[in-house]
């Protein structure tokens, strides 16, 4: 009767045990955020791992970072293979269109100690090129990083469209770069003639060593506050997008969590960013990408 008894004890401790110490592991998902790997995968870990273990230790769910190429955002929205998207502004309001994404937080940005929800493109030329102003670009060799880039393609496109240059017929070739940092190379080892990037690039780039800014020339510089150099108009930074098969609760719980970073999280100095902030209004992007005649806006 006693041996029973122990027996039956033991059975209880250990499912106790085993109940208390592990309900996190056995009701906790993970979650994947795609996010756009603009100057490629290992770059984008190193920025935006953290993040994945902020929302992780904020939210008792899982979140794991997935980098991908400007071709894979769409399908991997479209296939379900990521739960959160994290990718320029005009990726957001096509999948929104799309494919029902909705935005959960909006970055912001930071420079010189300024809190920046808003970036723009920059179109440069090497300091000795010949080319001063738009007009100048027309006949010339153009380079985008790809023809879905924002900040490195859209946003100088349009520009030049207002300005009666079409640089699919008026440029002498209009070509991907792949990645921002390849367009600044391409542009100073004269392999194309002119480059356009989002804003941020060159700063960041001269900040990690590989370039100095005085080699190039900024062309339609627009002079006001804002801290990085810029061609073009501004428009409302990435968000954090939801895909329509997450719950509700989650976005909620990622939405808050995003909300209260602060500037000394380390996650935040992993990105460079000063936190998040409630849901920008995309209308710009969507004027953009009309005017452009890009995607599902083409007509």
């Amino acid at each position: 009767m006693k041996r029973n008894l122990s027996l039956i004890l033991i059975l209880i401790v250990g499912a106790l045990f085993f109940f208390f110490s592990f309900p996190n592991h056995l009701h906790a998902a993970t979650y994947k955020i795609g996010v756009l790997a603009k100057r490629g995968s290992v770059k984008c870990l190193k920025k935006w791992g953290k993040t994945a273990l902020f929302l992780t230790e904020k939210t008792g769910d899982k979140f794991e970072i997935i980098p991908l190429k400007f071709t894979q955002i769409e399908p991997a929205v479209k296939n379900k293979e990521v739960d959160f998207v994290l990718a320029n502004s005009a990726f957001f309001v096509v999948l929104q269109k799309k494919y029902g994404v909705r935005s959960v937080a909006t970055l912001i940005n930071s420079r010189q100690g300024k809190a920046l929800d808003k970036f723009g493109g920059v179109i440069f030329v090497r300091k000795d090129s010949p080319i001063k102003t738009l007009s100048d670009i027309r006949g010339k060799k153009f380079d985008c990083v790809k023809y879905s880039s924002f900040g490195g393609a859209h946003m100088a496109w349009r520009l030049l469209l207002e300005n009666g240059i079409d640089p699919k017929k008026d440029c002498a070739s209009f070509t991907e770069g792949k990645k921002h940092d390849y367009v600044v190379y391409r542009v100073l080892n004269r392999k194309v003639d002119v480059g356009t990037v989002r804003s941020d690039t060159l700063e960041r780039m001269e900040a990690e060593g590989k370039i100095k800014m005085s080699d190039f020339r900024i062309i339609h510089k627009i002079n006001d506050d804002f801290p990085f150099v810029h061609s073009t108009r501004l428009y409302p930074e990435w968000p954090m997008a939801v895909c329509p098969h997450v719950k509700e609760t989650v976005a909620n719980k990622v939405a808050s969590a995003l909300l209260s970073m602060k500037p000394d999280d380390p996650a935040a100095k992993a990105a460079k960013v000063v936190g998040w902030e409630q849901p920008a209004d995309y209308q710009p992007v969507i004027d953009c990408l009309k005017a452009i005649k890009y995607g599902p806006f083409a007509k």
